[in-house]
């Protein structure tokens, strides 16, 4: 029978996991970095993906979703540029590893997920590690949360055809989201920032996420 790795053999697996797979391909935000350190990446994953929990690759989570490569979750929220003060909207929360990386940098995060099954599977594994500023729902992240907003930052861990209105309308002032947008397979992350009347955006790289599904994403 395998025994089970120490608490002290986890926090230096992600340490090698910062050092090799964010550090070294040019993560460089100290926050950010301690974060993924922090956060118990090995708790967000099924029992049966446990010993490749830092992987450098996606997993899978079931009900046809992942959870993200430890790098492109790092890449991502390193883009947000979140401050200790903001409130950021997370669509597409799946296991709430990234939100629980999101909740070690800001004030407060907002999640939505589509599945009710990954919501409750987040809620507890959040709850069990204290984690107390944030606040998740079951609901079509496509059309954003307005009950909160404005929003400082909104990051989405599924891709959907384009950047939602939505979105933007909830976004406030000087704020940035960053988000995959495309069909499968030709997908691209794109970082997006409003300045007054202004809609700033740029292309950072591609990558290939799940399908975000609802009323301002893709239908099915």
């Amino acid at each position: 029978m395998a025994v089970a790795p120490s608490k002290e053999q986890l926090i230096a697996a992600r340490r090698r996991m910062v050092e090799t797979q964010l550090r070294a391909r040019g993560i460089v935000d100290e926050r950010v970095l301690a974060a993924f350190v922090d956060v118990p990446r090995e708790r967000f994953v099924p029992p049966d993906q446990a010993d490749r929990a830092f992987n450098d690759s996606p997993l899978p989570i079931g009900y046809e979703q992942t959870i993200s490569q430890p790098y492109i979750v790092a890449y991502m929220v390193e883009h947000l540029a979140v401050a200790p003060d903001h409130r950021v909207l997370d669509v597409g929360a799946g296991s709430g590893y990234q939100t629980a990386i999101l909740a070690e940098l800001c004030s407060h995060v907002y999640a939505m997920e589509r599945l009710a099954e990954l919501a409750v599977r987040a809620e507890r594994t959040l709850a069990e590690l204290g984690v107390a500023n944030v606040t998740l729902a079951v609901g079509d992240g496509s059309t954003g949360w307005p009950d909160h907003a404005p929003y400082d930052r909104i990051i989405a861990g599924a891709a959907g055809p384009d950047v939602p209105n939505e979105w933007l309308d909830q976004l406030a002032d000087n704020g940035r989201i960053v988000a995959p947008v495309g069909p499968m397979g030709m997908q691209e992350v794109v970082l997006v920032e409003k300045r007054g009347p202004k809609v700033l955006r740029r292309s950072l790289c591609g990558v290939r996420f799940v399908k975000l599904l609802g009323q301002s994403a893709w239908r099915r």
